[in-house]
């Protein structure tokens, strides 16, 4: 079984990057598993009759990718996710890659708890924002 670091091994700053070319495959499943079927995310007609010209990508899409990046690489397996806050500043469009930056802003020992800035990108713009807080497991001997 493959663990994360443990709040020992984090450090403050200490971060990772995530990074997924959003498809249209992508968008359409996460239509099918959440029931959003919003039409500015999947009838390009209609989108283009939007401010935003062509369909989009689900906000909370672009956001899971800020999941990927804290339970695969920072901290990684075994934390657990605990609070998320989000700003939605840019739309993404199928075909862009997002990048996803997590950054070690805080560790509250005691809590065995750490805050972590979450942003994404694409083509240098912030579409996301936020800030997450996750508990980790103890280190093992």
């Amino acid at each position: 079984m493959t663990s994360g670091y443990t709040l020992e091994q984090l450090s403050i700053d200490q971060n990772v990057e995530y990074r997924k070319v959003v498809t249209q495959a992508d968008v359409q499943a996460f239509a099918d598993v959440t029931g959003d079927t919003n039409p500015v995310h999947l009838d390009a007609e209609y989108a283009a009759t939007t401010a935003f010209g062509k369909t989009i990508a689900h906000g909370m899409l672009t956001a899971g990718f800020i999941s990927a990046a804290i339970g695969t690489k920072l901290p990684g397996p075994g934390c657990i996710y605990l609070e998320q806050t989000l700003k939605f500043r840019a739309p993404v469009f199928v075909g862009q890659e997002v990048i996803t930056t997590v950054t070690v802003t805080d560790i509250n020992e005691r809590r065995r708890r750490a805050t972590l800035k979450t942003v994404c990108e694409c083509e240098d713009k912030v579409v996301v924002t936020g800030e997450a807080t996750i508990m980790l497991p103890a280190a093992t001997a």
